[in-house]
């Protein structure tokens, strides 16, 4: 079982900071990017982004990092230890909840309600700078999680 464990650990902790490194250029050039574009551009860029990516690799990463998480989590519940244990749900949690479970309570709805414009009028406009604003927050809120679980599963590796 000790080497499922690291398997799952290294594997986690890869996952998860491929997944920080993805949010990180969102967070710090392509938002902004898009920003600078008259808001029809952007709304459709993003919108493409957003069909393109459920249907990419990204999400054989995001979503298997996640049952990775929840694997980690019994096994720091079923074979306590002490330091290693505490960052095994450390990373788990804040992979989970603040950036898996956001991403479908916050972003994924944004994502849904830009869909849903055309990218004209002024409604278009004031739905996009909201959207430019809020995503973003919690796409920066994703992104910090990501890489702190990455920086617990590589933490808890070094006390197993």
């Amino acid at each position: 079982m000790q080497i499922v464990l690291v398997l799952s650990l290294v594997a986690a902790a890869i996952g998860s900071g491929l997944v920080a490194g993805i949010f990180f250029a969102f967070s710090t050039f392509i938002m902004t990017a898009f920003s600078r574009i008259p808001a029809e551009q952007g709304i459709a860029a993003m919108n493409s982004i957003n069909v393109t990516i459920v249907r990419s690799p990204f999400m054989l990463l995001f979503v298997p990092t996640a049952i990775l998480c929840v694997v980690i989590a019994g096994f720091a519940f079923v074979n306590w230890r002490a330091g290693a244990s505490s960052m095994m749900l450390t990373g788990a949690a804040l992979y989970l909840l603040a950036s898996f479970v956001s991403t479908i309570v916050f972003n994924v709805p944004m994502n849904d309600a830009l869909d849903k414009v055309s990218g004209n009028g002024p409604d278009a406009v004031e739905l996009w700078t909201a959207y430019l604003r809020d995503w973003t927050w919690w796409n920066h809120v994703r992104t910090i999680a990501s890489l702190l679980a990455s920086v617990a599963f590589v933490r808890a590796l070094m006390l197993i």
